[in-house]
């Protein structure tokens, strides 16, 4: 959408890429900023509840954002509401998820955090025939549509193990700030932090980057679905991996990965079929995270803070989301080769974040072949 957006409704506001890169920051720091109002809202009232408010955000943002006519417009509806509804149905999941699995959980994890991916193939390919035929309203719209669906799904299926008692929480109760003395918990936020500035930029970015090579909106639009199909694959893989060889071990193996797809592949790709190799080999490598970030937490902090340090570490993360902002800035102002410093900022902040991870594994453990 933000190439659309660029090239037709705002294509007379010369800083409009700019400020189109605002519209994903609203949603990513929103998306990363509900946990601690989702679990008050689940101990109140139960995990059905907070789904069904989560849907109707995401719902409302998508519907509104499609009587959109300026940037701030966005800003408020898919950068807040859409954001702050995909946070709560995110933190939701993620609680209730690990209740059901002992065994092979890494594996469990990556199968649902997969689901992303799945979208991610199939959206580009609704909304750019809609956009194209009806325009940006009724491309929202639709999308608003498939997630009422989905939703609506997800609040009747989602629930609860087994039932816990309803009960008040404070932020302090949800928030245990004692975990912030632990240095392996704020090594694992501080690797997670840097190395997401590097997953945003491709995702972002590489439409745009295809355009300005000539390429089609639609093969612009297929390399974001290629990564996004792979990406769901490597989620499951980097799971299953877990459960051979550890997380964290597989968390630096898949970021270092990454971000030598982004220095070696992207950097030199100037045609299609290169661009579709980076996709390929970045969507593989670059999701671990996601599926590997309560694995992980779990490990470092126990069962008891869990809850605390998942909220917390989405809250830190929200200093990754504006990745995309801080490399366009420097794009526009650096004299280099056109996408260049998106390349490089990807790239490196990926190795950077899995040499930080590494520290972590092996304060842990330091026997380097160690499962951990």
């Amino acid at each position: 959408m933000q190439d659309y957006f660029v090239s037709n409704t705002f294509k007379d506001d010369p800083d409009a890429l700019l400020k189109l890169s605002f519209v994903g920051t609203c949603c990513l720091v929103a998306a990363n900023s509900m946990g601690p109002a989702a679990q008050i809202v689940a101990s109140r009232f139960g995990v059905r509840v907070v789904m069904a408010c989560g849907g109707l955000l995401v719902v409302l943002g998508l519907e509104l954002a499609g009587s959109a006519t300026q940037i701030w417009h966005l800003y408020l509806t898919q950068g807040i509401l859409f954001g702050s509804g995909a946070s709560i149905l995110y933190v939701t999941i993620m609680a209730v998820a690990p209740q059901y699995f002992t065994r092979r959980r890494g594996v469990a994890i990556g199968l649902i955090t997969s689901g992303s991916g799945i979208g991610g193939v199939i959206i580009p390919f609704i909304m750019t025939p809609i956009n194209a035929s009806l325009g940006y309203p009724w491309t929202y719209r639709v999308l608003g549509l498939l997630c009422l669906i989905c939703s609506t799904i997800a609040t009747i299926v989602v629930r609860d193990r087994i039932p816990k008692p309803r009960e008040k929480k404070r932020f302090s109760d949800i928030i245990k700030f004692e975990i912030l003395k632990d240095p392996n918990y704020i090594l694992w936020c501080l690797g997670s932090a840097v190395m997401l500035m590097g997953y945003f930029i491709p995702f972002f970015y590489l439409p745009k980057y295809a355009t300005d090579l000539g390429l089609t909106p639609t093969q612009g639009s297929s390399l974001v679905a290629i990564a996004s199909a792979c990406n769901s694959i490597g989620r499951i893989m980097s799971g299953a991996a877990a459960d051979k060889i550890g997380p964290l071990n597989v968390d630096v193996i898949f970021s270092i990965i990454g971000g030598l797809s982004s220095l070696l592949i992207w950097r030199f790709a100037y045609s299609f079929s290169v661009l579709v190799a980076f996709s390929v080999i970045f969507g593989l490598f670059c999701g671990s995270y996601f599926a590997l970030v309560s694995t992980i937490t779990a490990a470092i902090l126990g069962p008891e803070k869990f809850c605390s340090g998942l909220s917390f570490i989405l809250i830190s993360n929200t200093v990754s989301v504006f990745a995309p902002n801080i490399a366009n800035a420097l794009e526009l102002n650096i004299g280099a080769e056109p996408s260049l410093v998106y390349k490089i900022f990807s790239g490196v902040t990926y190795i950077v974040g899995a040499l930080i991870i590494f520290i972590l594994k092996m304060r842990i453990n330091r026997d380097i072949f160690a499962k951990v």
